[in-house]
């Protein structure tokens, strides 16, 4: 299975259970810029970071290979959506501000893309590339996720995910990297929120359709003793990845 079909047949779930990135960060990618014309949301999904982009600049261009994300994206009339490949879209030559990958990166064939983002981007023009990876509630909690999900779908995630876990240290891209402050990425949500966007992993899923839901399900049931009142909302921080870099002249 390629791997953008680990969020297809799923889109609306995917929609609604992943988080929404604060606006802080597209301020501070815009102020990083010269001008703030056009953005590009390279692999956008469903278009949250589209949404934020469109804040801060004037026109965002959004690109995904999935169609069914593009479906449930969410619509401004300042965002144009189109299913591609992020190693060939529709763009002029230096005619981007930013090129912005959220939770994608490790999934491109980077002799492609890199040479993609660099005939976009303006001289002096941003690359970004933001994601998330774990998410932490308590000391409890997480041991028991640890033990009855993470463990269990431990063997079904991509290679390409350990980019990401080790915030893309071992990927060589090819810009002057900006020292940026830290962002810190925060939720609010209850029991089965919490559980929803687990079940968005791809491991998750893959691992789901290899050997069924009861390890999931046993895991819902433990936590629920752990986490008290299962509609209250408790804070869960999620282990973000940031990178800014400016194109080379």
């Amino acid at each position: 299975m390629h791997h953008h079909k680990f969020f297809s047949d799923k889109a609306k779930l995917y929609e609604s259970s992943r988080p929404v990135y604060p606006q802080e960060i597209y301020a501070y990618l815009a102020s990083l810029c010269s001008a703030t014309g056009l953005a590009w949301d390279s692999a956008c999904g469903n278009g949250q970071a589209a949404i934020g982009l469109v804040k801060e600049f004037e026109r965002v261009y959004a690109t995904d290979i999935s169609n069914e994300q593009i479906e449930n994206a969410k619509l401004h009339p300042k965002i144009s959506y189109e299913v591609s490949p992020s190693e060939k879209v529709k763009l002029e030559n230096e005619s981007c501000d930013l090129v912005c990958v959220t939770q994608a990166l490790h999934w491109f064939n980077y002799d492609l893309f890199w040479p993609e983002v660099q005939r976009v981007l303006k001289p002096e023009g941003v690359f970004s590339a933001f994601g998330y990876n774990w998410p932490s509630v308590n000391t409890e909690i997480d041991a028991a996720i640890e033990r009855l999900v993470y463990q269990t779908i431990a063997p079904f995630w991509a290679p390409q995910n350990k980019l990401l876990w080790n915030h893309y240290r071992d990927l060589t891209i090819p810009f002057e990297k900006i020292e940026s402050p830290s962002f810190a990425m925060r939720v609010n949500w209850n029991l089965d929120e919490y559980f929803n966007f687990l079940h968005t992993f791809s491991a998750t899923r893959r691992c789901m359709e290899a050997m069924g839901n009861k390890f999931f399900q046993t895991a819902y049931e433990a936590v629920d003793v752990l986490w008290g009142n299962a509609e209250q909302r408790k804070s869960v921080n999620l282990e973000f990845v940031f990178y800014a870099g400016c194109k080379k002249i």
